[in-house]
């Protein structure tokens, strides 16, 4: 037996054994982890069957994986905007159409039901891209953040961690005002958004981050006061890159330069930035953001659903630009789903296979999307890493099989979030057994926070 030292004076509050875990090069068989208070006290190995009074965790047991980028609201289109066809533009206006619809009440109800999602799919932390700040009509609510703290509540309901990315959206397009949707989103100004946006406060399972919209939807002038808010927090800063040629062209119109240039000419960039999508680049855009370190999130699910393009997600982490994974619109919640996709994407592109290994796709999955969301010592099944994890099971249809020393590679390019079995979340058992423990019957709580918008 192989022991790793706990902390001393930190008593053990919860153990867990799992039959198998990866522990980040490889997978290791017969594994025991303590948690106190919240995180990981000890990991050891060796160990043929579970201790007196530990809990059994029979699969392959990995980091809780994170959801670098999700629109929570966005959970209430899918099946309704696979009818017919069109482009993200016409797309959009179903969005707006949800979006018009929601309350803090209503929008709670919805979230809760979508982060349970999640945690169903063994996601452990969520980075919540909010932008619907207002009452309908731009006037705010009597508490200015209802809607975010509507959505921290949510994911604490839910059992997950949540980094709210409060999202500076003041116009249209480039010297465009809001349409009438968008006044729900606008602060008017940057100033305005810093100052509601300070007064939102996290806690044990939030944090607090910032985000633009986009080039199009904050002016240029105003992008140094988000970026000064962010870094005097020492926050995550998000922002939507080149998800669209469309905001490329109107970027060179107006600016005369791309949009990831133009982030760069405004200190936009930076190992605390994550930029979203990155797909429609220039060799010179891949090149800023490596250099800066600017993160990238791909949302392969929904970049193919809104048929947005294939990203240049290789060249980009050559270049230096950590990657990470988002369901964003929630076509589907499965981040194995997405972090197959980024490889057979640049397998369709390229006609070459195997452009990042199963460990570099899981790290993908978790420990950089962690870092992303400003929690940098999640994504490890190691000492002192908060007690997160999740559990693939090794015997369904689409994983029984290979060998023990392949069920990284299995639960990568053949699991789906259906084969989750548990979710730990702070070294509380959120989903047992494919049953959410905090709340009853997710589907039914899913179908009734959407009929409420529909009906």
């Amino acid at each position: 037996m192989q022991l790793t030292a706990r902390p001393t004076g930190t008593p053990v509050t919860a153990t867990y054994w799992m039959s198998h875990a990866w522990l980040g090069t490889h997978v290791e068989p017969g594994v025991t982890l303590d948690v106190a208070g919240g995180r990981i006290a000890g990991v050891r190995t060796g160990i043929d069957a579970p201790p007196p009074g530990a809990t059994a965790l029979r699969g392959l047991t990995l980091p809780g994986l994170a959801n670098t980028h999700s629109h929570a609201f966005h959970r209430a289109l899918r099946s309704t905007v696979q009818v017919g066809s069109g482009t993200f533009w016409t797309w959009r206006e179903l969005m707006y159409r949800a979006a018009s619809r929601l309350t803090p009440d209503t929008y709670f109800d919805l979230a809760r039901a979508t982060y349970a999602e999640m945690a169903l799919a063994g996601i452990t932390s969520v980075g919540e891209f909010h932008y619907l700040h207002h009452a309908p009509g731009g006037t705010p609510y009597d508490n200015p953040n209802a809607m975010g703290e509507a959505l921290i509540a949510a994911a604490g309901e839910a059992g997950i961690r949540i980094t709210l990315l409060d999202t500076a959206y003041l116009a249209a397009g480039f010297g465009e005002r809001p349409n009438r949707h968008q006044l729900r989103f606008s602060d008017t100004t940057a100033d305005a958004w810093a100052e509601r946006a300070s007064l939102l406060k996290g806690g044990d399972h939030a944090l607090i981050g910032a985000a633009i919209h986009s080039v199009r939807a904050v002016p240029a002038g105003q992008l140094a006061t988000v970026v000064r808010w962010a870094d005097e927090r020492g926050a995550p800063l998000h922002v939507h890159l080149s998800e669209q040629t469309a905001e490329n062209d109107a970027c060179l119109t107006a600016h005369g330069r791309t949009p990831t240039r133009l982030l760069a000419d405004h200190g936009v960039l930076g190992p605390r930035t994550t930029g979203i999508h990155n797909t429609h680049l220039t060799a010179e855009d891949i090149e800023l953001l490596g250099n800066s370190g600017t993160g990238t999130c791909m949302c392969p699910t929904t970049e193919r659903d809104l048929a947005d393009g294939i990203g240049p997600a290789a060249a980009l982490q050559r270049a230096g630009s950590p990657l990470s994974l988002g369901s964003d619109s929630h076509a589907v919640i499965d981040l194995f789903e997405e972090a197959r996709a980024m490889e057979l994407n640049e397998r369709l592109r390229t006609h070459v296979r195997g452009h990042w290994t199963a460990a570099a796709l899981l790290r993908a999955a978790s420990a950089d999307g962690h870092a992303a969301l400003g929690r940098p010592d999640a994504g490890t099944l190691e000492p002192g890493a908060p007690a997160d994890l999740t559990t693939v099971a090794l015997d369904s249809v689409r994983t029984a099989g290979p060998a023990p020393r392949l069920a990284a590679e299995a639960a990568v390019f053949a699991a789906s979030a259906a084969d989750v079995r548990h979710t730990v979340v702070a070294g509380r058992h959120v989903v047992r057994d494919g049953r959410h423990t905090l709340v009853e019957d997710v589907p039914s709580a899913l179908a009734e926070a959407i009929a409420a918008l529909h009906g």
